[in-house]
């Protein structure tokens, strides 16, 4: 039998704030709970929890309700390296200090003729 989970309080309230602004968005969009529901291949209950920000609804159902709201593009920016600032922190961290150059390589003699 699998653990509960229970996400720390700033997943929570990332995903609070998330179902939120898509009930804003799908109300801005005149759209019907019902509507984006179907749109997005899910249940009007799913949904509901969805805007409510709930942590057990999978990951793919967020994002077919963000395609269904026309917002998908967004989601594939989420940890775009661009945006990835400590990323590209620790990676310039760990560029080395100095670089060597590199001895040429010997040249390969080939087959010896006399054998």
């Amino acid at each position: 039998m699998p653990t509960p989970h229970h996400p720390p309080l700033a997943v929570r309230r990332a995903l609070s704030k998330l179902g939120g602004d898509l009930r804003d968005a799908r109300k801005r969009r005149g759209l019907t709970a019902e509507i984006v529901a179907e749109r997005a291949f899910t249940t009007r209950p799913t949904l509901q929890k969805i805007e409510a920000g709930d942590d057990g609804v999978g990951v793919g159902i967020y994002a077919a309700v963000l395609n269904a709201l026309g917002l998908l593009d967004h989601l594939g920016q989420v940890a775009d390296p661009s945006t990835d600032h400590v990323g590209q922190q620790l990676a310039a961290d760990a560029l080395p200090t100095r670089v060597r150059r590199r001895s040429s390589p010997k040249p390969n003699p080939g087959p010896n003729p006399e054998t």
